[in-house]
């Protein structure tokens, strides 16, 4: 019987070079530490040309089970203690695909790619930049043509090299899809439900378009080297391409051990060093803020929950300051255990989509974002990752996410309202979160 495979290469920060070497094949994807940029990542996880593909459509109605299902076309294989990825499935879900666990009608409005895809691929190169090592590792289901293939493409790179994306422009700029009349009119909306005690708090977003030509990799490459967050992503699919910068973990798995890292409560980075402080200080104390957090720390500790064995669910961390080239964020921490016969999507469904993303309670802020904003949210405040075939996984949560299709980028932002939000200071921070994005990709020619 044949056993994983692991070839040692150099290791290199250039990541965007051994990104290159792959390009050219099937269906490459790029999980993303973000370093040298971001702080916080650990691994660089890419692939290509994947042993079978799985679309899923808003109107699934038991998607997880279905990328369970393409997961199982691989055999387990023993888990590495320095190897997150031995083969498996990576991918992307959508937010439309939350629907049919939430007891709510699907949303088959049309969004630019589909509401799901995860490739299950049978080979990665696995980045550890903790460890400072690089490794090919290839299931036992590639085939020797393959593993010589990817091998010699690895052996050929020029590390010191740039990596040479074609060109990325705009045919104009971003619109908006609100006004600022608009989004805070929408927010008055959503403080009437909360005076009504319907809801705690929602999640509210506007997506932002512009036509392009060119290279979707040179806009990602270009993001990346202003704003690349510990979770972001390249994946360069059949119908398009989405490029996210994302900050957010969703759920972690190793084995029966899961955590989720929810990101609520955000200010905008200060060049001057004294006044930064101050405001990441500020962020610390402010009451709206620990709030919006703490909300959603208790809705995603119902959520694991549903799933979890009972009594694991515990908060080790609560109100972190984690700091962002624009922007300093409040991130907590849930752990759990999962029972045996419990599988990682099993939880994965239970608790999508993110919490941090809808608001609380979940079900009636996903209706009340249904009502208010004016088209479906697809990847974006969906989730990216991988489910390894050695018991691993890993997923974020798919904000600061673009998509690229049919000669459109699009992107979104938004924000977390509570009782005592000012719709003007919400308009302020959805800008802010995007604001850098938008000037870098309008700057490209």
């Amino acid at each position: 019987m044949k056993s994983l495979q692991i070839v040692a290469i150099p290791y290199s920060i250039n990541t965007p070079m051994a990104f290159q070497a792959i390009a050219d094949l099937p269906a490459p994807v790029w999980l993303d530490s973000g370093r040298p940029v971001a702080p916080g990542g650990r691994f660089d996880i890419m692939s290509a040309d994947p042993l079978a593909t799985l679309e899923l459509d808003a109107s699934a109605r038991e998607p997880f089970s279905e990328l369970d299902d393409l997961l199982c076309e691989l055999a387990p294989q023993d888990s590495d203690a320095q190897l997150p990825f031995c083969g498996g499935a990576i991918g992307y879900a959508g937010y439309e695909l939350g629907m049919a666990e939430n007891f709510l009608e699907p949303d088959l409005r049309t969004t630019p790619l589909p509401a799901g895809f995860f490739g299950l691929y049978s080979w990665a190169l696995v980045v550890d930049h903790q460890l400072c090592a690089s490794h090919l590792v290839f299931h036992p289901a590639c085939s020797e043509i393959q593993v010589r293939d990817v091998i010699a493409r690895f052996n050929a790179v020029a590390w010191q090299g740039e990596c040479k994306a074609g060109k990325f422009a705009l045919g104009a700029a971003f619109t908006h899809e609100f006004t600022r009349e608009e989004y805070c009119e929408r927010i008055e909306r959503i403080l009437d439900y909360i005076q009504a005690g319907d809801i705690y708090q929602a999640n509210f977003t506007q997506r932002f378009q512009a036509p392009f030509d060119g290279d979707p990799l040179a806009a990602y490459l270009a993001l990346r080297s202003r704003v690349a967050g510990p979770f972001s992503a390249y994946l360069d699919l059949p119908r398009g391409q989405v490029l996210s910068l994302s900050p957010e973990r969703f759920i972690h798995a190793d084995g029966s051990s899961v955590q989720t890292e929810p990101i609520k409560g955000t200010a905008p980075r200060h060049p001057e060093p004294v006044e930064d402080t101050r405001v990441a200080e500020a962020l610390q104390h402010s009451i709206k803020d620990r709030a919006e957090n703490l909300m959603i720390v208790d809705l995603l500790r119902n959520d694991f929950s549903k799933r979890c064995r009972r009594g694991s669910v515990r908060v080790p961390e609560l109100f972190e300051l984690a700091t962002f080239a624009n922007v300093h964020h409040l991130v907590s921490r849930i752990t759990g255990e999962m029972p045996p016969g419990c599988y990682f999507t099993d939880l994965l469904g239970a608790c999508f989509p993110g919490g941090s993303i809808t608001g609380a309670p979940k079900r009636r802020a996903m209706e009340i974002i249904r009502e208010l904003e004016k088209s479906p949210r697809g990847v974006y405040c969906g989730s990216i990752g991988y489910l390894s075939s050695c018991g691993r996984a890993d997923t974020s949560i798919a904000i600061r996410t673009f998509t690229a299709a049919n000669g459109q980028i699009s992107g979104a932002a938004g924000g977390g309202i509570v009782a005592d939000s000012s719709p003007t200071a919400e308009h302020d921070e959805c800008l802010n979160k995007i604001g850098m994005l938008l000037a870098t990709l309008e700057s490209m020619a």
